[in-house]
């Protein structure tokens, strides 16, 4: 998360210096609120294009980013920010357009007079691009109440994925348009100066990314089609256990990381664990539990045979770490980039000592049988916390069943909140922050 807030602040702050250092009417004595109006819409458009165009830009998954902001469930959260800052942007930049229009309508401000306009060398790109000012207005506005609305509904939790999905990848589009309204009313003498480089790196960055999405070529390279292998249904458990077969060659993972899987067209892709260890073989197996509308389809609606498609892998969730010691959380269906780690370091341990805590609501014999042989052959100690007979674990608990856990490195998937509350009271007691590893795996 530090890295993520780290770079959300400094382009914020780098943006809007470069903007200050730029516009030299700053360090002039504006004459009338119009003047500084006009300063501030240059602004705010500034910082609102920019942040959009990063956004954007994360929005293709670029894998290259992951190692600097620590994978890709911290990119979308990076995303998410960036898109709340770009709606209080594009808001504040509407109202000062807009809202002056209606103060001076209601008889609260009186436009100046316009001086004469200067004259402006004939077929210049200047001239051409004033010619366009009325029709960048207009399309900049409609772009606007697009982009709002799609926004909104993108935070709306309430709103179905499915719908989120089809109706999310449109915002490239308002963005585009977005992109014409920028270049035609950004301050011409802009363009001339380091922030007008920085600016047509921005737009050609994420005008590229806007087009990929709107293609459908998105991360190209790393999908590829599979076929369902094996389903596995565990029913007290409300999960279902899917082997995917793939038709190409997969990249290869590590445990801890996951893919987005698009088993029905309809519903497009979802992120899921990969909970096998990599065997050079092209099998993939998903542990899903049915959590949501969707999920709790999929036991009817998979079969034996149905082609998918499957993009990754991503994450940072590697259980790399310098101390010699790892705690291991797995909560509810969390458990599952544990499950995939225990395999792997059955075949190849990696000598550090671990203990694995795994807290469910609901104890089902066979599942509990496989994770005990699972810790057995990777020599991992497991602690199972049944919710109704165990209560709930907490960092005391931990620390009283491993007594030098302030040695270890603690790895954490489960629900968001849990997480939080553990890592506040393990830091509290000791623990360096940067030691506690958590997948943030929102995607929205």
């Amino acid at each position: 998360m530090a890295h993520i807030k780290r770079f959300f602040w400094f382009f914020l702050l780098a943006l809007s210096a470069l903007w200050w250092w730029t516009d030299t009417t700053l360090w002039a004595a504006l004459p009338h609120f119009f003047a500084w109006r006009a300063v501030f819409m240059q602004a705010s458009g500034v910082l609102t294009i920019g942040v959009m165009s990063v956004a954007m830009v994360l929005a293709v998954r670029p894998v290259w980013f992951e190692s600097t902001l620590g994978g890709l469930d911290k990119m979308y959260r990076l995303h998410k920010w960036l898109g709340i800052a770009g709606l209080v942007l594009a808001i504040s930049h509407w109202l000062l357009a807009q809202g002056t229009k209606w103060a001076v309508g209601w008889g609260w401000l009186a436009r100046p007079e316009r001086g004469l306009r200067p004259v402006l060398p004939e077929g210049s790109v200047q001239q051409w691009l004033s010619t366009q000012r009325g029709l960048a207005e207009s399309v900049g506005e409609w772009a606007f109440y697009a982009a709002v609305l799609l926004m909104v509904l993108a935070l709306v939790k309430r709103f179905p994925y499915r719908y989120f999905f089809k109706t999310h990848h449109l915002i490239a589009v308002a963005y585009l348009a977005l992109v014409w309204h920028s270049v035609v009313l950004l301050k011409f003498e802009y363009w001339s100066s380091p922030l007008g480089l920085v600016m047509a790196v921005l737009l050609l960055a994420g005008t590229v990314a806007a087009v990929l999405t709107l293609s459908g070529r998105r991360a190209a390279r790393r999908q590829l089609v599979g076929e369902v292998a094996a389903v596995r249904q565990h029913g007290l458990l409300k999960v279902l256990e899917i082997d995917i077969q793939c038709q190409g060659q997969w990249a290869g993972h590590v445990p801890g990381q996951f893919a987005f899987v698009t088993l029905h067209a309809d519903e497009g892709a979802h992120p899921y664990t990969i909970s096998s260890d990599w065997r050079n073989d092209g099998r993939l197996t998903f542990i899903i539990k049915a959590l949501g509308d969707y999920t709790r389809t999929l036991a009817n609606r998979t079969q034996v045979g149905d082609v998918v498609k499957v993009e990754g892998p991503y994450g940072r969730f590697n259980f790399q770490g310098a101390q010699p010691r790892q705690i291991w959380v797995g909560a509810g269906i969390g458990i599952t980039p544990f499950v995939a780690r225990m395999k792997a370091l059955a075949q190849a341990p990696d000598g550090k000592a671990i203990d694995l805590f795994h807290t469910t609501a609901v104890l089902d014999p066979h599942v509990m049988g496989l994770l005990e042989k699972d810790a057995s052959d990777a020599r991992v100690g497991l602690h199972v916390l049944w919710d109704p007979r165990d209560g709930l674990l907490t960092a005391d608990r931990i620390a009283a069943q491993v007594p030098n856990w302030h040695d270890a490195d603690f790895w954490f998937c489960g629900p968001s909140a849990f997480g939080q509350a553990l890592k506040k009271n393990l830091v509290a007691m000791g623990l360096p922050a940067a030691r506690f590893h958590q997948e943030l795996f929102e995607m929205r």
